[in-house]
């Protein structure tokens, strides 16, 4: 009863808000957007647990590239919704909402769920996680991909070359990691309970599984994303702040919850592991898809992602924080200090805005108001690469051999 319990939970959560876009039943904003994300959050788990027992019986390739795809689909599916109601409407604010949800996503993994997974483990067994060798390759391709994000806000526009770039660097990771040895899975809860299942009950079951929780989240996206912005207006709440940080953490929370569980069975190397891979998707396949998204529904790939200044601070801001994050993880290991502080600064610059609402910054080197609050917290994460960078310089350095130590352990 304790492994079926929350798969009957996760199933019976998604309910209301399936059946809330198959009525037609119209509500307020707030219950709307409540009952749909609740059904996103449900889906999510059934997705994890299916993907989880799907490695089972999938080709250790496709289970990569596939998986890591429908795992991140919540997230996929909000993101992409704003992406296409940009390309059909292009003077709405639906590019700024794609952005906002993108950059909140990105910076919610690294500033809460990367340090609350070390301080879990520090906590619990007074030691720094400490990656496998071959998860070098996943830093690697997160800083190539943090470089070339550095290109975006500089060079103002989300063009599609710049998907086909971060597509492109998805692939060739994929395409190593694929080759990797195939692992022993070890399931627990729901998951180990349908991987208990003979052969072809098993395929079944997660077939449904994925279908099922497939289509609740593309059926509860419009949903959710529409009642969520509406929700802000109605209670007088930036909607940037609600699409930034609520909706993302309504689609990261299983995977985040899932992950605290991994760290407190002592498996913390897994548990990073599997956020590090969560960020690498979404800073390669998310990004790259938007542009591609906005093109299709716009019916041309002439004109890019119309990004504004906020948009492009949001960017550069995410792309330093990404920085200082790999400088961070250049040693495979992260300890408490580095949580605190990555999460420390992921506070301030969330909360400045409004702790300095009012206040006349303009004296000061950075100017005022949230666009110099994010130069500041942008410089900061900078600095802190650039003093982390020096100091691991030889890890920072070796890096560039991820790809070269990934081929040799395949060979092996």
């Amino acid at each position: 009863m304790r492994k079926v319990l929350p798969l009957i939970l996760a199933a019976c959560i998604t309910l209301p808000g399936l059946w809330l876009k198959l009525s037609g039943v119209h509500l307020a904003p707030p219950p709307a957007a409540l009952l749909s994300g609740l059904a996103i959050l449900g889906a999510s788990f059934l997705l994890l647990w299916a993907c989880d027992v799907a490695q089972m019986d999938i080709p250790q390739t496709l289970a990569l590239a596939v998986v890591a795809l429908i795992a991140v689909l919540p997230e996929y599916a909000v993101d992409m919704y704003f992406t296409w109601q940009a390309g059909k409407n292009p003077q709405s604010d639906y590019a700024h909402y794609a952005i906002a949800n993108m950059t909140g996503a990105n910076r919610l993994l690294i500033g809460v769920a990367w340090s609350a997974l070390a301080a879990i483990h520090w906590f619990k067994a007074r030691r720094r996680i400490t990656l496998d060798v071959e998860q070098r390759t996943e830093v690697l391709f997160l800083g190539l991909a943090t470089a070339y994000a550095f290109v975006i806000p500089l060079k103002g526009s989300l063009a599609w070359y710049d998907g086909i770039v971060f597509l492109a660097l998805y692939g060739w990771y994929i395409r190593l990691a694929s080759q990797r040895p195939c692992q022993e899975c070890e399931l627990e809860g729901p998951a180990e309970l349908i991987g208990a299942l003979p052969r072809n009950r098993r395929r079944a079951a997660v077939a449904g599984l994925f279908l099922f929780a497939a289509g609740v989240i593309l059926a509860s996206a419009e949903l959710f994303s529409e009642n969520l912005v509406a929700s802000g207006k109605v209670f007088g709440i930036n909607e940037f702040v609600l699409v930034q940080w609520l909706a993302p953490i309504a689609s990261e929370a299983p995977e985040f919850i899932v992950a605290i569980m991994f760290v407190l069975r002592g498996q913390a190397a897994t548990a990073m592991g599997s956020l590090l891979s969560s960020k690498l998707n979404q800073w390669t396949l998310l990004v790259g898809m938007i542009p591609g998204v906005y093109g299709l529904a716009s019916g041309g790939f002439a004109h890019p992602l119309p990004l504004g200044p906020y948009q492009m601070h949001e960017l550069f801001l995410t792309a330093a924080q990404s920085l200082f994050a790999v400088a961070l993880l250049a040693r495979l290991s992260l300890g408490p200090g580095a949580a605190a502080l990555l999460f420390c600064m992921f506070t301030g610059q969330l909360v400045g805005p409004v702790l300095l609402e009012g206040v006349d910054l303009s004296a000061l080197p950075f100017g005022g108001g949230t666009d110099g609050l994010h130069e500041l917290f942008s410089a900061g994460y900078v600095i802190l690469f650039g003093i982390v960078a020096w100091r691991n310089r030889r890890d920072v350095w070796a890096l560039r051999l991820g790809a070269s130590v990934e081929q040799s352990i395949i060979e092996q």
